[in-house]
């Protein structure tokens, strides 16, 4: 799904990945590529042990547990416009889901989980999605991470000018940092083990930019 067509409406068109709240913030441009990779070993490994034990738990064909995925995913990202910006993005990639896998158990579960609750984040969809089609945790960590990175390149051609040739490396390396933590992100079995890298700075960036009336991203 998130490998295929970029046309598909998983929603990361209308979103930065928090790189434009970074730049309107005064992050400058050069430092991109670092940031790229600080938050491919912190938020972004959040999200990928989200969706590790959201496909655990939903291999198991209890959706119980769900409501303690989503509660520690929320616990670990305190801003409420990240929050908000995760829901929206969830929203999307769930709409794409039930097209593509309508009949799968994990996809019917968090479709009915949302319906009663209210709208999944991004991380519990891609978990879903990664226990539907079988995807093994490590891939799972890995394609989390790479989706991350690659709507913050693809946001930032859109707000400096650059040769797309740059971004695209950043990408590689920012996925290159994040492999070392791959087994032990892979390795997540319960909500109290998705780590807890936060971004304090990030968040704050988020909640600014969440109150601008002028802005080309949602967050």
């Amino acid at each position: 799904m998130l490998l295929a067509d970029a046309r598909l409406p998983s929603g990361g068109h209308a979103h930065s990945a928090s790189l434009e709240p970074a730049l309107l913030g005064g992050m400058p441009v050069a430092a991109v590529p670092a940031w790229l990779v600080g938050r491919a070993t912190t938020a972004s490994l959040v999200e990928a042990g989200t969706a590790v034990v959201t496909a655990r738990v939903l291999a198991m064909a209890d959706d119980s547990g769900l409501a303690g995925v989503v509660g520690a995913w929320a616990a670990r990202t305190p801003a409420p416009a990240l929050r908000d910006a995760a829901r929206l993005l969830g929203r999307g990639y769930l709409r794409l889901a039930r097209a593509l896998w309508p009949e799968m158990p994990a996809v019917r579960a968090v479709v009915a989980h949302a319906a009663a609750h209210g709208p999944l984040p991004r991380a519990v969809v891609l978990g879903a999605v990664a226990a539907a089609t079988g995807l093994p945790p490590a891939d799972t960590v890995r394609l989390t991470v790479y989706d991350d990175a690659q709507t913050a390149a693809a946001a930032l051609l859109k707000l400096e000018p650059l040769d797309p040739v740059a971004p695209a490396r950043w990408v590689l390396d920012a996925c290159a940092a994040a492999e070392p933590h791959v087994p032990r992100v892979a390795a997540c079995i319960t909500p109290e083990e998705i780590p807890a890298s936060g971004s304090p700075q990030t968040e704050g960036w988020a909640q600014a930019h969440a109150l601008l009336s002028q802005r080309l991203f949602r967050a």
